[in-house]
Formats: C-alpha cells, sequence, structure tokens
C-alpha cells in the first residue's frame, strides 16, 4: 500500500482523527482510498480494539474491498477484515474491519443507536448520495451527538463538494489527495436518432477491438440492454479469443467474479457492465471504456403514487468516473457515444436519491428511529 497516493496523506488524516470527530477526504480515482485507508486506523489509540465500519454503496464493490483488504493482511475474508451484507454475511469472532452496504448499516444503527463496539463509520463514495446513504450518516451524526461523543466519521469521495459536507460535520478539516490514473483519451461517437442503443454500443466494441490494446469495459444502462449487444456482439464476426462477461447487480457471485477476474493469457475480455462497475472498483487489463451515458434509476410518480425505473442521462462528474476506468493501470480511450455538444450540456451532478424516489420508506426508517 506504501505504493499508492494515499499513502502520503494517511499521517495527516491519523492526526486529524486523533482529536476530531469528524473529516473529509477528498482523493482522486487511482489513489487507494477505498482499501488503502480502513487498515491504517486499526492501531490508533482511540480505537482501543473497537471495530471499523465501511459503508460501501454497492454489493460487488463491498465484497470486493473486503477481499482485497484482507488479501493485503494474508488472510481471507472473515478473519480481520470481513463483510455484512443482505443473505451474505462473512465476519468472525476477531474481525475488525466490516465492509456494509446501506441497508445494513441502517439495521445496525436502528438495532444499536450508540453503536457500542465501533469506532470509526466510514462513508465511501458518498457523491453517490443514495438515500440509505443520506439516512445512514443522518443516524450516525445524531448517535454521535446523543451517545457517542468518541465516534469518528470519515466521509469519503473522489467527486465531492467538500466544502458543504465540511459545513455539514460543523466544519470538518477536508484531506486532499492526489490519484494515480494514467492519460486517458476521449473519442466523441454520436449516434444517429434512429440506431438502436445495442447496435451503436456493439459497433463501438467492435472499433475498440480493432483499434485498441487490452480488455474493453462498457456502461450501459441496465440488464436488458446488456443482453441486447451481448446477442448483438455474438451474432457478428468478434477478433479470435475475445470472451464477454455482463456484469450487473443481480447477477450470480461466481459470473460478477468472473467479469472482475483478469482474463486469462490470449484471451480479451468484453465486460458489459451498469453502474455498478463506475466506482470502488479496479477491473483489471481494461484499457478501454465505451460509455452510453445512461444510467437506470428509481423516479417517484405523483400521478400514480408509485416509483418507476427510468433511463435518464449521466452527469458530467458521472461520466468523468467511468472515463477513468480506462487509466487505472495503463494510458486509455474512452469512446463516447454522444457528442461534445451533448456532454456540454449534461447536469454537473448526479441528482439526490432523495429529490426524485419514494420517501414512504425513509418515513418509516425515521418514525423506528
Amino acid at each position: 500500500m506504501k505504493q499508492l497516493p494515499i499513502a502520503q496523506v494517511l499521517p495527516e488524516l491519523k492526526t486529524i482523527l486523533n482529536t476530531s470527530a469528524a473529516a473529509v477526504l477528498i482523493a482522486e480515482p487511482g489513489a487507494g482510498k477505498t482499501t488503502g485507508t480502513p487498515p491504517a486506523f486499526l492501531d490508533e489509540p482511540w480505537m482501543a480494539g473497537k471495530t471499523i465500519l465501511m459503508l460501501e454503496p454497492r454489493r460487488l464493490a463491498a465484497r470486493s474491498a473486503a477481499s482485497y483488504m484482507a488479501s493485503l493482511l494474508g488472510e481471507r475474508a472473515g478473519q480481520t477484515v470481513g463483510y455484512r451484507m443482505r443473505n451474505d454475511t462473512k465476519v468472525g469472532p476477531d474481525t475488525r474491519i466490516v465492509v456494509v452496504t446501506e441497508g445494513v448499516l441502517t439495521r445496525m444503527l436502528q438495532s444499536d443507536p450508540s453503536l457500542g463496539d465501533v469506532g470509526l463509520v466510514i462513508f465511501d463514495e458518498f457523491h453517490e448520495r443514495s438515500l440509505h446513504a443520506d439516512l445512514g450518516l443522518a443516524l450516525t451524526l445524531e448517535a454521535q451527538a446523543v451517545l457517542r461523543e468518541d465516534l469518528r466519521i470519515l466521509i469519503m469521495s473522489a467527486t465531492l463538494d467538500s466544502g458543504r459536507v465540511s459545513a455539514m460535520l460543523g466544519g470538518a478539516p477536508v484531506v486532499d489527495c492526489p490519484g494515480r490514473n494514467f492519460p486517458v483519451e476521449t473519442v466523441y461517437l454520436p449516434g444517429s436518432g434512429d440506431r438502436q442503443l445495442e447496435h451503436s454500443a456493439a459497433a463501438a466494441v467492435r472499433r475498440a477491438l480493432a483499434e485498441q490494446p487490452g480488455d474493453v469495459l462498457v456502461f450501459l444502462p441496465g440488464e436488458r440492454e446488456i443482453r441486447r449487444t451481448e446477442r448483438e456482439l455474438e451474432s457478428s464476426a468478434l477478433p479470435p479469443g475475445t470472451v464477454l462477461r455482463p456484469l450487473y447487480g443481480q447477477l450470480p457471485q461466481a459470473q460478477q467474479d468472473a467479469a472482475v477476474a483478469p482474463a486469462i493469457p490470449g484471451e480479451r475480455k468484453v465486460v458489459l457492465a451498469t453502474s455498478i462497475a463506475e466506482t470502488s472498483l479496479t477491473i483489471e487489463g481494461v484499457r478501454t471504456v465505451i460509455d452510453t451515458g445512461l444510467r437506470r434509476t428509481q423516479v417517484f410518480s405523483p400521478r400514480t403514487g408509485m416509483p418507476r425505473l427510468a433511463t435518464v442521462p449521466v452527469s458530467k462528474a458521472s461520466a468523468d468516473q467511468r472515463r477513468g476506468r480506462a487509466g487505472r493501470t495503463a494510458p486509455g480511450v474512452c469512446y463516447r457515444l454522444w457528442s461534445a455538444e451533448e456532454h456540454a450540456r449534461l447536469p454537473d451532478d448526479t441528482v439526490p436519491e432523495i429529490m426524485e424516489t419514494d420517501l414512504a420508506q425513509l418515513a418509516l426508517e425515521l418514525a423506528l428511529w
């Protein structure tokens, strides 16, 4: 971990949390914040044998981060480092770092508001602003204020308005860390309006395989588009040794692991993914990103009183996160399936989930709290 940029700022971060109740870490992609930060605090005096909880928005990223941190210690997940998520838990009596998904943190706070055996709560990738992450932070802040003055809170992100978050935390110190991204060339490939998404994505994949080295990561809005693009590519002649790997939240774990794992020698991997691959996850071998510029989200409909799934354009911040996936291990290229003019019109940031989703569940959680 010494070779990663995060090592440069860990001493400063330790000094801050030794005397402060909260801190904000802004670390660019490739800095190593997700897997490098939690282990650094295990032996701090104020931890006194307590546990570190790290909130990771996505199940795949949570499992991957825990496994990687465990490997750095020469262990398997479930020993010093473990994880908790719905229907999948690996923790043991000696576990000191627990990576949890969003709903799990809320349940833990509801059952034990003081988080008695926890010394530090880390909110990773907080810029995604999911409803569960916002709620988890609100409950943790109240627990800290009322029950646990000694509880520390650390918010981490690559793209975040650090001033606003610091103010929300009572003027918490902000630490900036450079990343370790390699240069990424951006190529705009606007398509015609009458061309279906899977045709445009498949054409970009064929071009990337012909023009660029390494593996390819394609961002698509959902499982339906992934399967359609997969069929489109399977119906055409791909270079020998090309393998297609879908990657989305409902995929069985073994298939998710196959998508993330390095390609075997002699193969080139094309990963067809949702935004699950946007942050906190390095897919080894990827040198090219193809971004359709779309994401799927739940939007509350006042007319029906029910949430519905909507496909919407990504924000500039999200597009930059996706682009950065091509430069994690070597120089890369990002093909964007829209024009530079369309890019200029994208919103700067993704709308927080609390602004567009059904709040009935949130009201029930707050009533229980």
